[in-house]
């Protein structure tokens, strides 16, 4: 048996052209441009990377788009001005402050300075309770994009046991979150679980957040399970994801790929997420 690849990509070209449509009508009806602001400080090969491509998202679906590029020895001062003036700027609904941040800033203090409501990372701890609580809220991007991915595909997580990988803010608390409110049961895992792969093995669904390539083999995967890939590690110059593709896509059930799966979900869930703002305080 061969995995169905779940496709990132596909998924999120269907999403742009919904978004489109959404900012089109934005304008027309109530003057609105969506407009995102984005913070980089230093010049984080990677994060340079991310930064460009929402650029050309924002291009894409019709989204005004910022882009703040700092030096690294910004102080945290500098960038709290910034984040304050964007925090007052009526064109801008979505800010997103570029992270890793340099080791000199306090990376808790510049996103409890963010507001809520232009917060479209969905990392402020105002967001992140208002999902912990079932309250409606800005959602972080990838978890968001994860969850459409597996329900695009027809699969019903009520009464699924959902195993996650990694405990992160970022991805694998949230994750976890959105996964119970699909009804399904959930374990977190981390680096101090004992038996991994005997708890992994257990899971109809399978998130892999860890940040180690190829770290999950078949002996984690129970025949016919849903594997979401959600690492990105560079190895000898190809990019490699957590789980090991071509052992695991011939046991599990569907699989996303890397590149290709989660990633461009991220992104298009940053669009989502200013294009909501827009509607919804703009």
């Amino acid at each position: 048996m061969s995995a169905q690849i779940l496709s990132g990509k596909e998924l999120s070209a269907e999403i742009r052209t919904q978004l489109k449509q959404r900012v089109a009508e934005l304008k027309q009806e109530k003057g609105i441009t969506p407009g995102l602001a984005v913070i980089q400080v230093g010049d984080d090969g990677g994060s340079t990377i991310y930064v460009n491509n929402k650029e050309k998202a924002c291009a894409e679906v019709g989204i005004y788009s910022e882009v703040n590029r700092l030096p690294e020895e910004t102080t945290q001062e500098e960038l709290l001005a910034l984040v304050e003036q964007y925090n007052k700027n009526p064109k801008i609904h979505g800010l997103l402050v570029q992270l890793p941040l340099p080791s000199h800033i306090d990376e808790t203090e510049i996103l409890k300075a963010i507001n809520p409501k232009k917060d479209v990372d969905g990392f402020h701890v105002q967001n992140a309770g208002s999902l912990f609580t079932g309250l409606p809220g800005l959602i972080a991007c990838t978890p968001k994009g994860i969850i459409k991915l597996i329900k695009k595909s027809g699969i019903d997580l009520t009464g699924k046991n959902a195993v996650v990988i990694g405990r992160s803010n970022i991805v694998g608390k949230p994750v976890a979150i959105l996964l119970l409110n699909e009804n399904a049961t959930i374990t977190i895992c981390h680096s101090k679980t004992k038996n991994l792969p005997d708890v992994c093995a257990q899971a109809d669904v399978l998130v892999a957040a860890i940040g180690r390539p190829e770290f999950v083999t078949k002996e984690f995967v129970k025949p016919g399970a849903v594997v979401i890939d959600v690492g990105t590690s560079r190895v000898d110059g190809k990019l490699k994801g957590d789980v090991k593709f071509d052992e695991v896509s011939e046991i599990a059930g569907y699989i996303t790929p890397v590149p290709g799966g989660v990633g461009p979900m991220t992104i298009t869930m940053l669009m989502e997420n200013t294009v909501d703002a827009g509607e919804m305080y703009g």
